[in-house]
């Protein structure tokens, strides 16, 4: 039974691979092509961890500015897109999410 499995998905990539005019290369060609497929999928599932980590990172830059801001007078409400901002675009994003919301005030 498994024997009969491992022929049918070697049968499939070498299908797979005649499709793509990758059969004259032969099991180097499905090899390539596994490579070239797993590194897309990886780099698909690794967005959104990224932007998890940034919006992590985001939050704490935020949290950082309402404690000292506290001490003035100041504080924003750290929202989901906010931590975003500033997560992604670092200390720029954080001075232009505070000059957003002082200008938003007045």
């Amino acid at each position: 039974m498994a024997e009969k499995v491992l022929h049918d998905a070697l049968a499939f990539t070498d299908e797979l691979a005649a499709g793509t005019g990758l059969d004259s290369l032969g099991s180097v060609g499905c090899l390539l092509l596994g490579v070239v497929l797993l590194y897309a999928v990886l780099k698909l599932f690794s967005l959104p961890f990224k932007l998890l980590c940034n919006g992590i990172v985001g939050a704490v830059m935020l949290w950082l500015m309402n404690f000292v801001g506290g001490f003035v007078g100041f504080g924003m409400e750290i929202t989901f897109t906010r931590a975003l901002i500033a997560g992604f675009f670092g200390i720029p994003g954080v001075l232009a999410l505070l000059l957003f919301e002082i200008y938003s005030r007045f």
